[in-house]
This record gives C-alpha cells, structure tokens and sequence, in this order.
C-alpha cells in the first residue's frame, strides 16, 4: 500500500500518502474518479479538439485555441520543465498517470459520457499545462484592447475612460488579511472568495493532501496537481485575487502569401518567413473544419490573416483619429496606422515567449512552513499574475503582486500596436510590487492597488472599500465572524443613478411611487427586497435607452472578429458595466441623462395602476437567479435566487439590461484561522463531486446560498476510508 483515501461527510476527498508523487498520483486518480467528465471537457478545450463531442457551438473555441497555439505551448512548457525542474516534472507525471488510472472507471460512473458518445482519451504528461492555460488564456482580457480600438474609431479616444473598467468593470474577487493584532485568537485570518464564471463541475476542488512531506488543505483545479491558489499547512496559509494585471498584448501585421508561404513583416523593414501550418477540427454531425495557423515573431495569429477580414475592419485607424487624444489614455494612442493592409493581429503571451507556466511553485507552495517560504515559491509564478496574501503562526505577513508581466512600451498595454514599427518589443520583467497592511488589514478586490503599477484598468474600489470599512467596525475579529462580510450585499455604485432620480419631478403618480421606493431603498441588494428588484429594472430600462442612443450607433453593430472575442465587443453589456461612469460624465454625446432615467421610471412603473403595491411585486431573488456554465444542458436544474450583485462584496454578476440570470460570482469561499486549522471553513457552488446523483453532487449548494460554511476538518481518524491504494 502506498496511498489511501477518505471522504468526509460532505464527500470532500482526503488524502493520505507515502511520498509527495504517490499522492500526486492518488490526487489525480481520485479527481479522475470524481470528475471524469469535467476533466474530459478541458483536455478538449486545451487541445481544440471539443466540437468532436459538443458540436458546431464549440467549434469557435477550438478554433481560437488551434490559433492561439495553446497545446503546443503546454508542450514547451512540458519541455522546458523536465529539463529545468525534473522533480516537478516527475510530480506531474504521477498525478496524470493517476488520471489515466481512474479515467475509465470515472466515466463508467458519469452519464455525460454516454450522452455524447465520448469515450475517454489519454492524459499525456503536459495535459495539465494544457488545462492551465486552457482556463487563464482569456482571464487577463486582451480583448479589451479590441474594445478600446473600437470606441476610438468610432467616439474618438475622450470616450475610451467613459467605459474604463474602473466602473463597473467585469472581475470580481474578495480577500481580507487581519493580522493577529486584529482578531481575538492574536492570529492572522485570511478569507475571501474567488469569482470565476460558475461552472458544473466547480472550477475549484476541496481536497487535504497529506504525506511526510506535508499536510495541506486547499482548493485544487481539477485537471492539475497540488493546490496552487488557496491552502493552508497548519503553520502556513496563502489566498490570491486576480491582480488586474496586463501582460497580453496585440500586434497589428502586415502579412503577405509568397510561393513558399507566409511573410510578415519585421520592425527592421525586413519580410520574414512566418511559421504556418493548417490543422483540421472534427465536428460532430457536421463535416471537419480547416483552420490555418500562423505565427511571426511576435506571436500566433488569433485575427484575421494575410487576406484581412470581410466587412472593412482592416482599414485601421488614420492618424486623425489618434490626434484626437485626451485624458488618461492620451499619450498612448499616437502613430499613424495604414489604411490600407489587411487586418491580421497576433497575439503574445508570456508562456509562448519563455515556455514557463510557473508549475516550479507548486512543490514549494505545499512545503511551505513560513511565510517566506511562500513568498520564494510565488517568485516562481507565472500566470495567471496574482495578488497574493499569505499568513503563519509566528507572526509573518505577506501581501504582494505574483507572475510575469512583460516591460514595455505604455502603448503596448493599452491598445493594438503595429508589429512593423520598432519600439514595442518586450524588454525583461518587471518587479513584483509589494504592499502592507493598514490598522492590521489589507483587503484585496481587484481594485487599483498594490498591482497598479502592472496594469491599466482595474475594478472600481466598491468592493474593497465595503470590506475595508466592514473590518473597520469592530476591534477584533474571529473566524466566526467573517461569513457576514463575504455575503454582505450593499450596492455603492447605484449612487449616481439615484442621485439623477433625485432631481426628477413632475412625475406620473404611478412613477412617483418608484422614485419613493427607490430613494427610500437601503442600498442592498437581498433576494427577497422587492426594492432591489425595482431598481434593477430601472437600471436596465436606463442601460437599454444609452446603448440604443444613435451616438453608440456604430459600437452596437459586432465587428467581424472571432467570435470567441465578441463578449468583450458588445455594447450592452459595456455600457452596464460603465453605467457609473456614464451617468456621472461631464457630458455624455448630448444624452439628456436625467430625461432617460425619467424615462426609465416610466418604464418600469407603466401600468402600475393595475399592478399590485411594489413591496407586493417579485423580488430581486425571482429574476436574479444563478445560471452555471456545463458543457451540456440540465433539463432538471432549477435555478435558485441570489442576493448580491456585480459591485457588492457578494459579487453575483449578471448583465444589466440584458438579463438578471447570474454565471459569474463565487467560486468558492473560505476562511483560514492560523490560531487553528480546524477552525478554518470552505464551500463550493455546488458540491464536491461531479457525477450527477451523487450525494455529493449539490450537497453545498444551500450553505453556499446562505452564506455558511463546511468546517475543515483535518484529523484521518473522523473520515470513512474508502480505499487502499
């Protein structure tokens, strides 16, 4: 026997080994055993190869990653990592050998499988780099750069800020370090909760890895070995948010076809033979799809190519539009682009330059003691770039920025640059910032903080400023006491709408009863106030109007890009993610922006004569539903109510004036207590395992709800064993 495996009550895996590669191995046996399909569905989506199963509607996604080059990066990585780190090479290994052991017997047990017909493949050895990269290509939202161009073609550059992701932007994750100066044990607390797009299976697995290297629980991704993002040793704990980093950038070509191939051209005016090859992507019940890739010095084609795209787009942006700058976004948007080459953009990427994922940090993350043994493993990240907080027993604090983030020009990190011009290569690395704690907390939400110096758009300071002023409430704090603040549901950012609803008279009776309501609202949004409710409607009816304002006209038509890329293009959700902004600008195109709330009112209070009191109508929690990701549809799952929303420390997103169903909040929430480890608490979305009619399958689905917790629980003696192995 080298391995064993318990389970918890609530189905959670607890692990228990030799060595550190035996419970690798077990660790990927047991993943495959419990999320089989999950695991299936992302080797296919890191390898392009989803639409053999999914069909026609993956086909998209497999054709950015075939372009983007993501499974052959995953191989470099692979490389790179045997050569440079055997040890964790060795690790991974294990771990995907304990995949292909419980794979067969996983998807035996999963009904996906035969649903679709899937029969499951093979794991290779860089598959969960493959996974990795698969999940975090698009997480640092290169394609706000698409955006930007577009709002600059046609607004000009003074409208870029309108929409800057400083208000409202579109991430979202809380963490919160009290040291023990602060809390009532006299050590640290870490807690928070990451948010991710909700999917089922949940994109983080609770697990206890435990050998004689090491005992650490923590939230896994499926798919890849150790515990990467949140765990604690006993001794030791660490937490991340995303730090809102730019560290992807675009290159506009100029390609040409030759006899021999393609050609792009280089900054030293020199055309050089560019790297190109096709591949073919089988689609089920339809026939197989070719798609040429392409790659230059810079990076993978991911746009267009030598021949451009149809509608137009390739005629760029003249030089009179760039000499329009003002504001934040000035300086960076100069240069003539031509007007006369086709459209094709690259795309670079640190794991594609340095053929480094930062799997070095994984071993070292779960050895860690200390809290500078955890700062020396977060050196070796790479991507996703982290704001990391990590606390132990003696007293050590860290908080600090994690991963790679290119040095170069400023122009780079704001918007599309012309590959043929010198002046935007990459340069080296930039430092990692480092930051403190003040009056003993430091609270992360993605805000423009520590990671400034990193990054051009951030989320707005709500979230952070809520938590900060929460903790501030009180002397001391416990473990106990932190749920209050992960489900804490106050809305700051509906300020400037009320503040036009304010000014408003001579309304309609019916519409009068509105603005009553929602001036006399306390600002949160709960699943039950039929208050919250109301605004959202009158916050919709006012995103709808500004998007249908023929000064966005050109914005709202999606331009001819991949269609994996449009989510970041449409103007709806722009516009209700920017709403603050917007209302608060100086002057918005004309736009009489207390008529359209005015207006909106009237909207939402139409024919209230005939309808019941608004304290009688549906509630926030009726439309405001929770709508997780799956690769298949569930005819049985019924969608719950949920409080929060996209700028409460609950941060449930939904799309305003589009719709209130939410697939983004959540992803797991968590409190690690240094003074005991068995105080500590987690939960997920839905449950620990994947396999739908498992007990376990939505166990956690109503704390998670509620705001409760799972009690961590450490100790092999109180879990049933479930196997030898």
């Amino acid at each position: 026997m080298t391995g064993e495996i318990f389970r918890d009550a609530w189905g959670i895996p607890h692990l228990r080994a030799v060595g550190a590669r035996e419970l690798a191995r077990i660790q990927g046996r047991v993943t495959a055993l419990d999320r089989a399909w999950q695991l299936e569905v992302e080797r296919h989506r890191a390898q392009g190869t989803s639409a053999s199963f999914l069909g026609a509607e993956a086909l998209p996604w497999d054709r950015f990653v075939r372009r983007a080059r993501l499974d052959d990066t995953a191989r470099r990585c692979f490389a790179q990592l045997e050569e440079r780190d055997a040890e964790t090479a060795g690790w991974v290994r294990a771990y995907v050998d304990g995949v292909n052991d419980g794979l067969a017997e996983g998807a035996r047990r999963t009904p996906e499988f035969a649903t679709t017909g899937l029969t499951p493949g093979r794991w290779e050895p860089w598959t969960p780099l493959g996974v990795w990269l698969g999940i975090h290509i698009l997480f640092a939202g290169f394609p706000a750069k698409l955006w930007r161009e577009q709002v600059v073609r046609h607004l000009g550059a003074e409208a870029v800020g309108l929409f800057a992701a400083d208000g409202p932007g579109t991430s979202g994750s809380n963490g919160w370090l009290v040291s023990g100066e602060r809390s009532v044990t006299g050590q640290a607390i870490i807690a928070g909760d990451p948010h991710r797009f909700i999917e089922e299976p949940g994109v983080y697995q609770q697990i206890h890895l435990s050998c004689p290297e090491f005992d650490v629980v923590g939230l896994a991704v499926p798919g890849v070995p150790g515990i990467a993002h949140f765990g604690h040793t006993g001794t030791v704990a660490w937490a991340i948010t995303n730090a809102m980093a730019d560290y992807q950038d675009l290159y506009r070509e100029r390609l040409r076809r030759t006899g021999a191939g393609v050609e792009a051209l280089d900054p030293d005016g020199v055309w050089r033979r560019a790297v190109r090859h096709t591949e073919v992507v089988e689609v089920a019940g339809e026939e197989p799809v070719e798609v040429e890739v392409i790659e230059t010095a810079r990076g993978p084609v991911v746009i267009g190519g030598p021949e451009g795209l149809p509608d137009g787009l390739q005629e760029g942006f003249s030089s009179e539009v760039f000499s329009e700058i003002s504001g934040e976004f000035s300086s960076e948007f100069s240069g003539e682009l031509p007007g006369t080459p086709p459209l094709a953009v690259t795309l670079r990427y640190p794991p594609r330059v340095t053929a480094d994922l930062g799997f070095s940090a994984l071993l070292p993350l779960l050895r860690a003691r200390r809290v500078a043994d955890v700062d020396r493993a977060v050196d070796l990240w790479a991507e996703p770039v982290n704001v990391v907080q990590a606390a132990d027993t003696e007293g050590g604090l860290l908080h600090r920025v994690a991963g790679k983030v290119p040095v170069r020009s400023a122009a780079n990190g704001i918007r599309l640059v012309p590959a043929w011009e010198p002046g935007h290569d990459w340069e080296g690395w930039h430092e990692t910032p480092r930051g403190g704690l003040s009056d003993g907390v430091a609270a992360m939400a993605n805000q423009r903080g520590v990671a400034a110096p990193l990054g051009v758009e951030f989320a707005a300071p709500h979230r952070a400023d809520r938590i900060t002023a929460l903790l501030a409430e009180k002397t001391r704090w416990s473990a106990a006491d932190m749920p209050a603040i992960h489900m804490d549901t106050r809305l700051a950012s509906a300020e400037p709408l009320l503040d036009l609803l304010r000014t408003l008279d001579t309304l309609t009776p019916e519409a009068a009863r509105v603005r009553e309501t929602l001036l006399n609202w306390d600002r949160r949004m709960d699943a039950d106030s039929a208050a919250a409710a109301v605004y959202a409607q009158v916050r919709g009816a006012v995103v709808r109007r500004i998007a249908a304002h023929p000064a966005f006209a050109a914005l709202a038509a999606p331009p001819a890009y991949p269609e994996v890329l449009l989510p970041w293009l449409a103007l709806l959700p722009r516009v209700g993610f920017a709403l603050e902004h917007l209302l608060r600008a100086e002057e918005l195109y004309g736009i009489d922006r207390a008529e359209t709330v005015r207006a909106a009112v009237e909207e939402v209070a139409g024919g209230a004569a005939a309808q019941p009191p608004i304290e009688a109508r549906r509630t926030w929690g009726d439309t405001h539903r929770l709508a997780p990701w799956r690769a298949l549809p569930d005819p049985a799952y019924r969608e719950p109510g949920l409080s929060g929303d996209h700028d409460c420390v609950l941060c449930t997103s939904s799309v305003p004036g589009l719709t209130d169903l939410s697939a983004r909040g959540p992803s797991a929430r968590y409190i690690w207590d240094l003074a005991d480890r068995e105080a500590s608490s987690w939960v997920v979305p839905l449950g620990a395992c994947g396999i739908p009619g498992s007990p376990h399958h939505r166990d956690q689905l109503p704390l998670w709800l509620q705001g409760d917790l799972v009690p961590v629980v450490t100790d092999f003696t109180q879990f049933e064993k479930e196997t030898d192995v």
